[in-house]
């Protein structure tokens, strides 16, 4: 979150430079007020609407990248935190009528930022159309942040349960299909080259499985090395071509190591299961089991 604070210093300058020049200027014009004369009610009403909004500029900052949205919103927040920033510190200091820019910075401000939040918000509903149709294959009906996974960057298993019981809600009776698949020998891995390593190759597996899912499957990290993809209206037959796929591409996936001159070609244990009108629980689990199968068979041959 500081690395990306760091992107926006000048923002943060500026917005420090105007709330730190009204306090200078009203205090240098005007003069300070008696204990009695002061309105608490207002001073939290306008004082706290200001710390709220450097709270939303600060959630902003610290999660955004540059950009058009960035600043659109940034700068509609800003004025609005300067207009309650005024009102606020007119609570503490006797303003001279005379002195109109006071009364201007707060009758101006608040409309101007308004105005330039919600073309921000526009623009931002405009990039986030873009960013659900890139997640599309990470969450289908359903977002968590809680449930985020750090190191594959797609959900974990509570997104899974979540959202086959949302798709059963929806059409109780349509065929679902999941394919569970896991890396053989992935802990010998893990020992040999080390965990960072391991978490970089889960990562580029993870893209590789998404490149060979259609845009309608959802891809969830159920354990450490293993994985479910789901597969609504999907029946049995067309799932295992989908399995099949997938387990080619990972057969063909060279996975060059980062700290050692050699290449490493994974080998999946891959299984495919599917239902009609069965819970969340039951799919998974005959999931795991045709997946145990799978890897009992293997280890026959």
């Amino acid at each position: 979150m500081i690395k990306t604070f760091l992107l926006h210093k000048q923002k943060i300058l500026f917005l420090g430079l105007v709330m730190l020049t009204c306090l200078l200027v009203s205090a240098w014009v005007g003069d300070a007020k008696y204990w009695h004369e002061i309105d608490w009610m207002d001073v939290v009403g306008e004082g706290g609407s200001a710390i709220a909004m450097t709270i939303w500029i600060a959630f902003i900052l610290g999660s955004r990248p540059q950009g058009r949205v960035t600043n659109l919103l940034t700068i509609g927040l800003g004025a609005m935190m300067v207009a309650f920033w005024q009102d606020a510190l007119d609570e503490f200091i006797r303003i001279p009528a005379e002195q109109w820019w006071g009364q201007w910075i707060e009758s101006v401000a608040m409309p101007l930022g308004i105005s330039i939040l919600t073309f921000g918000l526009y623009h931002w509903y405009q990039e986030q159309i873009v960013i659900n149709q890139t997640l599309k294959k990470r969450e289908q009906f359903y977002r968590e942040h809680l449930w985020f996974d750090r190191v594959t960057h797609i959900n974990r298993v509570d997104s899974l349960k979540k959202q086959l019981a949302l798709i059963g809600q929806n059409n109780p009776e349509q065929v679902v299909a999941i394919i569970m698949l896991d890396v053989a020998k992935f802990s010998w891995f893990n020992r040999e080259y080390g965990r960072k390593e391991g978490d970089r190759f889960l990562f580029h597996l993870t893209e590789l499985i998404q490149l060979n899912m259609a845009s309608e499957h959802l891809l969830t990290r159920y354990a450490s090395d293993r994985f479910a993809l789901i597969l609504p209206n999907t029946s049995l037959e067309k799932a295992k071509v989908t399995a099949e796929y997938i387990k080619q591409a990972c057969h063909h996936f060279y996975y060059h190591l980062q700290k050692h001159d050699a290449v490493y070609v994974p080998q999946i244990h891959i299984s495919v299961a599917g239902c009609n009108g069965q819970d969340a629980q039951e799919l998974i689990e005959k999931g795991n089991k045709a997946l145990a199968r799978a890897k009992q068979l293997l280890k026959v041959a």
